[in-house]
């Protein structure tokens, strides 16, 4: 499901918000303690505001991954063959933190102004559901 600016949406289930209170704008030298918590049913409704979408992050596994499968497809042709095998044998080590990292679904946000007045930012979209 894809949640777009302007779309209705509800919430699929009941959610619990807790934290400090600060005003908004506010720095967080500002902000307080707790004021207590906040309950929203399943089946609230809103409109969404905003999509945000966050890139995966990549760890150095990653990245060296991405960095030698480079080197080897530009340079492999012309290296000695025992240099080869081990840059292909280290490239097999970091496959697995590849292959997760390929795996790892795409994080994303929503900002969404329920009905009731309240406004949600920086919730997961799992939470919603198109109406």
């Amino acid at each position: 499901m894809v949640l777009e600016d302007g779309r209705r949406v509800k919430l699929v289930t009941d959610l619990r918000l807790a934290g400090s209170v600060e005003p908004t704008g506010g720095s967080p030298e500002t902000a307080g303690p707790a004021a207590g918590f906040l309950s929203l049913a399943a089946g609230t409704e809103g409109t969404v505001e905003r999509v945000d979408e966050h890139a995966r992050e990549e760890g150095p596994d990653v990245r060296e991954y991405v960095r030698l499968t480079s080197l080897l497809d530009d340079f492999g042709s012309q290296m000695p063959p025992e240099s080869r095998k081990r840059l292909e044998g280290q490239i097999a080590s970091l496959e697995p933190a590849w292959l997760a990292h390929r795996k790892a679904r795409r994080r994303v946000t929503v900002r969404v102004r329920l009905d009731n007045g309240f406004v949600l930012d920086g919730a997961d979209a799992a939470f919603f559901t198109t109406c």
